[in-house]
Order: structure tokens, then C-alpha cells, then sequence
């Protein structure tokens, strides 16, 4: 169970993260990071598959890639 949320949370979070990735909309990446961090911590609750954690994980990297280029902010 803990696999499917960390993976409904990862897809929400890839949603917002992606259009972050246009100029002066990094600022929604601080969105995403809290339900990234949250589909971590339920895919690594899971007993069996960790695919859904894996997938936040991608999907973390992707923002913190973006926020460290725009500087934090931008």
C-alpha cells in the first residue's frame, strides 16, 4: 500500500515539477519538495517494492537540479 502512495505522490509531485522547470516558476519546486519527501518516507515503509520510492527519488533529484541552477529562488 505504502508503494502506491509513494507513487501517486511521486506522479502529483512530477506534475508540478515539470513546468518548474520554465524560468521564474522554480519557486514551485518548494511545492513539490514536502510531498516528494512524503512519498519517500511511504515507499520506504513498504515491505516488498521499493519503485515507488525509487520514482520520488528520480523526481526529487529533477527539483533539487532545477533549484540549484535558478539559484533557490528562480
Amino acid at each position: 500500500m505504502g508503494n502506491i502512495i509513494a507513487f501517486i505522490l511521486g506522479l502529483i509531485s512530477l506534475v508540478i515539477v515539470i513546468p518548474a522547470t520554465i524560468p521564474f516558476l522554480g519557486w514551485a519546486n518548494w511545492l513539490a519538495l514536502p510531498l516528494i519527501v512524503i512519498g519517500i518516507i511511504a515507499g520506504q515503509l513498504s515491505s516488498s517494492s521499493k519503485a515507488g520510492r525509487n520514482f520520488c527519488l528520480i523526481v526529487l533529484l529533477v527539483a533539487v537540479v532545477r533549484l540549484s541552477l535558478g539559484g533557490g529562488v528562480i
